[in-house]
This record gives C-alpha cells, structure tokens and sequence, in this order.
C-alpha cells in the first residue's frame, strides 16, 4: 500500500508544506508555523496504488489524512454485499470524519493517489486550540452538503445525457480548481471505469457509453485512450449537464 513514507518536520514551516497544496488552499493553511512544526512531526506521506483501501466501513478511525493528489471514492455498503458510490474526493480534501470512532464509508483510491497522514488525537487537539482549522474543516463539511444536495439533483431529476455530462464537468472543476467560468477548455482523465460511472449515476454501463459516444459524436468532448477526455468548450458542456 505505501511506497514513500517521510519525516516531514524542519525548522521553521516543514518543507513538504511549503508547496504542499493543502497547506495553501486545505485545512493545514488554517495552522500558523510552529503548529505545522507540531503536526508534521507524528505526520507521514503516503503514495496509495489504484484500488487499495484507505478507510475501511465500521473501521476504528485513528487518523485522518489530507488528500495532495488524485482521487479518492468514497461507498457505503449494504449487508447483502452490495455498494453504491457516494462521493469523490479531490486535493486538497481532508480524507476523515472528525469525532468519529468509526467510519461509516469506504474510501478507495481510485486513481494513484498522494496523501499526507496524521493521528486522530493531534488533529482535534489542535482544533481545539486554532479556532480558524475548526472553521475550515467546517466549512469543508458545509462545502459537501451542497455538493450532496446539488448531486440528489442530478440524480433525481437530471436525463441520462444530463447526468453523464454533469459528472464530466464535475471531474473537470476538481481536477484543475483554477478553472473559472471564462476558461475555454480543459483536458483529463477519468478517474473512474465506465462500471464506476455507471454506479455513481445510478445507470447502466451501455447507457453511460452510449452518452460518452453521443457527446463526442456532438463534438463536445473528443476521448483518446479511452479514458483521456478533452473538453474545447466548457460552457457547451455546462449547457449540456442541464444547468
């Protein structure tokens, strides 16, 4: 599961955190120098292959984790075995429920993915003492409940071409959070398999192909390698996603 494992504690801020992309936009900007100092020294990173498990469903949660890179999806289970794609998770997010003693979800690496972990204990004993960290978890927690609330839209109401584009341009926001409504086009992989997106859409696999293919015959994605999307005009595909 985890190929680099680092001390990430210094003088001064860590050096890892200098460039470290929650440390600016994520829940570790909230932490003043010697706070960082403190976090990073029981602080470790790990790189996590497609597939393998960060947090597994009923499991103890002992630690929490800023996501630096790639994409992490998030399930819950049913007792029968069965799953439903609930949620995706991007950097800089913070991978965890505070207060909780055990997880309710399953988290996965969908894609390669970079994390920066960290004990259970440090982080809520320093949210204690740093009243901005415990506003920037909170306003992470209040982000997701819209998006939740925005994604019941989709899935209620939404046309399968509607659903399928309105998680086109999902991917495409949180892959390169500097894109703004004046940009033009952008370029990704998908993070998940077409069963994956299928699943997270509540459709069939054929129906989400058979939507890929309309979108790209409309000319408004262009696919290479199956999984390499293109997107010349992100206005034509927001139309698209029915907002």
């Amino acid at each position: 599961m985890v190929t680099v494992r680092q001390d990430v504690h210094s003088a001064g801020i860590p050096v890892l955190c200098q460039s470290c992309e929650a440390r600016h936009r994520g829940v570790c900007g909230a932490l003043d120098p010697d706070q960082l100092v403190e976090l990073a020294k029981s602080s470790s990173k790990h790189n996590v292959e497609p597939g393998v498990e960060l947090i597994g469903d009923a499991e103890t949660v002992d630690s929490y984790s800023n996501v630096l890179s790639g994409v992490i999806k998030l399930t819950k289970s049913l007792s029968d075995g069965r799953q439903q794609i609930v949620g995706l998770q991007f950097a800089p997010d913070f991978l965890g429920r505070p207060f909780k003693v055990e997880s309710a979800i399953n988290a996965e690496a969908a894609t390669a993915v970079s994390v920066c972990s960290f004990p259970k204990a440090a982080i809520e004993r320093m949210m204690k003492e740093s009243p901005e960290l415990e506003h920037r978890l909170l306003k992470q927690a209040l982000n997701e409940l819209d998006e939740a609330r925005d994604w019941m839209v989709t899935l209620g109401r939404k046309s399968a071409s509607e659903k399928v584009a309105s998680f086109l341009l999902m991917i495409a926001k949180n892959i390169d959070p500097t894109l703004d409504a004046a940009a033009q086009s952008t370029r990704f992989d998908l993070p998940l398999t077409r069963a994956d997106i299928a699943d997270f859409l509540g459709l069939t696999i054929e129906t989400v192909s058979r939507q890929l293919t309309r979108l790209r015959s409309d000319g408004v994605i262009r696919v290479e390698n199956n999984r390499e999307v293109t997107v010349d005009s992100l206005a034509r595909l927001q139309r698209r996603s029915g907002v």
